[in-house]
């Protein structure tokens, strides 16, 4: 079984295709998850609007009960932390994370990073350990592998890894470090481009970022089917 968690995060509350003005990344999250419980329909799903309705920003109530001991918060500080406890505890429970987030002046969309906030805490995903010296950030979420697909959408073009614009993309690399850093590093990415433009860019680009995550579901599909090398007996 493979549990998901899909997260959408665009502003646009409906999905391209199907609603006026609606998202291109709510369209591809989407299509990801049910063409991957079409093959799957017994894996479970929790679903978290992070663009309608988004998590509460990190402020010094938040910081003041993060940052005290476990033992010695006093009730207000479990309900302030409650859902960052919540979001930690979807995400520690996932294997495969879909993540639709648009490329806003190039970089992630407030509500995302308000999620990214959320879910990288000390001593829940990621271990402050002074003596290991210059090195002490420990990360926790190493039990097992974990994937993140990353369905973005931008309004120029050349905006991947290599290409002309790459530099003006913060979306990818800033959401590749902080969950890098809590130990999943396995993110993959898939992007439309060229929304400015519209028209016939803009519906190839579609058109191509659709057959892209139909390919890697069915690839991921067949990484999950296959069995488990053996492992060789002991000599």
């Amino acid at each position: 079984m493979t549990r998901l968690l899909h997260l959408d995060a665009s502003a646009r509350p409906g999905r391209h295709g199907i609603d006026p003005h609606g998202s291109h990344t709510r369209a591809l999250t989407h299509r990801f998850v049910a063409r991957w419980r079409s093959a799957r329909p017994h894996d479970p799903v929790r679903y978290r609007d992070l663009g309608t309705a988004p998590p509460r920003l990190v402020d010094h109530d938040w910081i003041r009960a993060e940052f005290t001991r476990r033992d010695a918060r006093e009730p207000w500080m479990a309900e302030r932390l409650a859902d960052s406890d919540a979001m930690v505890d979807e995400l520690i429970d996932s294997d495969l994370l879909v993540i639709g987030a648009p490329l806003y002046n190039f970089g992630m969309p407030a509500p995302l990073k308000a999620w990214v906030d959320g879910i990288v805490r000390i001593g829940r995903t990621v271990v402050f350990d002074p003596s290991r010296g210059d090195d002490p950030y420990v990360p926790l979420l190493t039990d097992r592998p974990r994937r993140v697909i990353l369905l973005s959408s931008r309004g120029g073009h050349g905006m991947d890894e290599g290409g002309p614009l790459a530099h003006m993309n913060h979306l990818d690399p800033h959401l590749r470090t902080a969950l890098g850093f809590i130990g999943i590093h396995d993110l993959r990415g898939i992007a439309i481009e060229n929304e400015e433009f519209g028209g016939e860019r803009l519906a190839a680009s579609v058109a191509a970022a659709q057959a892209k995550v139909d390919c890697l579901v069915d690839a991921l599909l067949a990484e999950t089917a296959a069995p488990a090398p053996r492992q060789p007996l002991p000599a």
